[in-house]
């Protein structure tokens, strides 16, 4: 016979006062009115993590409309909403009074500004799943049975009413949420067809906050998006209908002006434009093309084996540019990985912005040229190999994809020279002054020397060695945990990911250590490239969820692209990598 609601009360009754290890006995599933409650892990202290729970109700019970999650951007949207709904039901009924510690503790992360896949909430045709977790109450190590009954047997099953069942929910803002998603992915498709790599819908709000309130700054001075003229493009979708707005073609695009006028803000919400926003953020439509890295200068960072020959040759010290390693990178080489890296693992747009880039990687003009020969310089300036990556045939690679690159300057105009596009932002709203860009270059002439030897090289193979990652520690064969946005802790290895800007979900952290692990176990098997390896992970998830990443069905996990997977990876400071074939 399976357990009931009854059974687990009755059980949690008698262990009411017994030592806490006790909770071990009410491990297993609880069938309930119309959901069923699984306890998979009972924390072993009211202090340790708190323990992990689900719940299940079937489709017929939670009433989902099939066309809210028939298809895969709504039913993601879908999942995202009932995440919201649930997390926020939890503040609602937790009671930290019930005890010591984590007692009373109801939780499951909740999502910020963007819409993400979460292994928290899982939907099929069947079924509606929560994975959460909760404190189970105790007085010091005592169990406080009948607390833990009223938990459990009343308040699970009142969050479980309020947040997954269809009829309990707002409809219109449920159908607001998944159209939202449905729109920003149907924008995002179009952006090839259209020659685009960006598009930022007229009427965005772009400025945030501050820089640790990702939500949309609420201010009478906050200036709406317009798209120059010249730029604008409509575009048809299928809940918006008819949008205008400033549409980035491919090539070299510049965001120029003075400072603090909006240039580093319109670059942020590209960034973000790889994900979609919830309705009221402000940037619902400003979308990116899905490839796009953010790159930066990122001095200290370990770097594994790259071919930095397209930047760096001929280096005083006898290092080999074509498989680069170094303990502790300068700004000028930390970025010149991170660019390769990024294309390895296939990256059509780069972002960049000067403020964070390192100086002599991006230019070295007439002056410095004079005075310090290029005999005496192994860097070749990011100016001098942009054309190559945006137009291979022009120098690069017959038959390589061009990269776009979109680029944040305010210091130096030697980049007109190899714009497509210039855009200047002037008191928060951009101007398209490509032409007067292009006219101020022709009449001063850098007079510099481009310092592109040859074409871009066809870079070299790396292959990551599965012996050089370890994840255990102690007595632990594997210890791997998310520390924030800051670190991924793998084994006795702190990964520090805090320069990998497109992070935004502390869930997105846990779940690339994850992804290392299986990465080690299953994917490098000694012939893989990094584009190989991570190309394997990003198909398990696929095909089987984030559940591919942790057979616990935690709800930890939060999905992530294979640029930041890719990131995490080439920052293990015990990385070991052998050269291609």
């Amino acid at each position: 016979m399976p357990q009931t609601a009854a059974d687990l009360q009755r059980l949690l009754s008698r262990l009411d006062g017994k030592g806490y290890p006790a909770y071990k006995d009410i491990r297993g599933s609880y069938e309930f009115n119309y959901f069923t409650l699984f306890i998979d892990h009972v924390q072993g202290d009211p202090f340790a993590a708190p323990s992990r729970l689900r719940v299940r109700l079937p489709m017929t019970a939670a009433g989902f409309p099939p066309d809210t999650y028939s298809q895969p951007s709504r039913r993601i949207a879908l999942r995202d909403f009932l995440a919201r709904a649930f997390s926020g039901q939890c503040r609602t009924l937790a009671d930290r009074s019930r005890g010591s510690g984590k007692s009373g503790l109801l939780a499951m992360d909740r999502p910020g500004q963007e819409i993400l896949e979460r292994s928290a909430i899982v939907i099929t045709a069947d079924a509606v799943e929560a994975r959460f977790v909760a404190g189970l109450p105790a007085q010091g190590r005592r169990i406080l049975g009948r607390q833990a009954a009223q938990m459990l047997c009343e308040d699970v099953p009142r969050l479980v009413e309020a947040s997954l069942k269809y009829a309990s929910l707002n409809p219109q803002q449920l159908t607001a949420h998944l159209d939202v998603a449905e729109d920003a992915d149907a924008l995002r498709g179009q952006l090839p067809g259209l020659g685009l790599v960006a598009f930022v819908a007229d009427g965005s709000s772009l400025p945030r906050r501050s820089g640790v309130d990702d939500r949309p700054l609420q201010s009478s001075r906050v200036t709406p998006f317009r798209s120059p003229a010249s730029l604008r493009v409509e575009v048809t979708l299928p809940h918006a209908g008819r949008v205008s707005g400033m549409g980035l073609s491919a090539g070299v695009t510049l965001i120029v002006g003075g400072g603090y006028h909006g240039k580093s803000t319109l670059l942020s919400a590209l960034e973000r434009g790889v994900y979609n926003h919830i309705p009221g953020d402000g940037r619902e439509l400003v979308v990116t093309e899905p490839t796009a890295v953010k790159i930066r200068a990122e001095a200290g960072r370990r770097v594994a084996g790259v071919d930095l020959r397209p930047f760096i040759n001929n280096l005083p010290d006898g290092s080999e540019a074509a498989a680069f390693h170094t303990d502790n990178a300068s700004g000028s080489t930390s970025q010149a990985a991170n660019i390769i890296e990024a294309l390895e693992v296939g990256a059509k747009v780069l972002l960049l912005d000067e403020d964070t880039c390192a100086t002599n990687l991006m230019i070295r003009d007439a002056r410095m040229q004079a005075l310090v020969e290029k005999s005496g310089e192994p860097i070749t300036p990011f100016v001098d190999r942009v054309r190559q990556l945006t137009y291979p045939p022009l120098g690069g690679i017959e038959g390589r994809q061009a990269v776009s690159v979109i680029l944040v300057l305010g210091g130096s105009g030697d980049y007109f020279d190899v714009a497509d596009t210039v855009i200047r932002m002037d008191a928060y709203t951009p101007h398209e002054v490509t032409a007067a860009a292009k006219a101020i270059a022709a009449q001063h002439p850098t007079g510099r020397a481009i310092e592109a030897v040859g074409p871009w090289p066809a870079l070299a193979r790396r292959i990551p060695l599965a012996e050089s990652l370890d994840p255990s520690k102690g007595r632990r064969e594997v210890s791997i945990k998310g520390r924030a946005l800051r670190a991924v802790l793998f084994g006795t290895e702190e990964i520090d990911v805090t320069a990998v800007e497109q992070l935004i979900d502390e869930g997105q952290v846990r779940a690339i250590g994850q992804a290392l692990n299986l990465a080690r176990e299953r994917f490098m098997d000694g012939h893989r490239d990094m584009a190989e390896v991570t190309a394997a992970v990003m198909a398990a998830i696929a095909q089987h969820g984030l559940d591919a990443l942790d057979a616990r069905l935690t709800g930890d996990y939060t999905a992530f692209r294979p640029y930041e997977f890719a990131a995490a990876l080439n920052r293990l400071r015990t990385l070991r990598v052998r050269p291609g074939e």
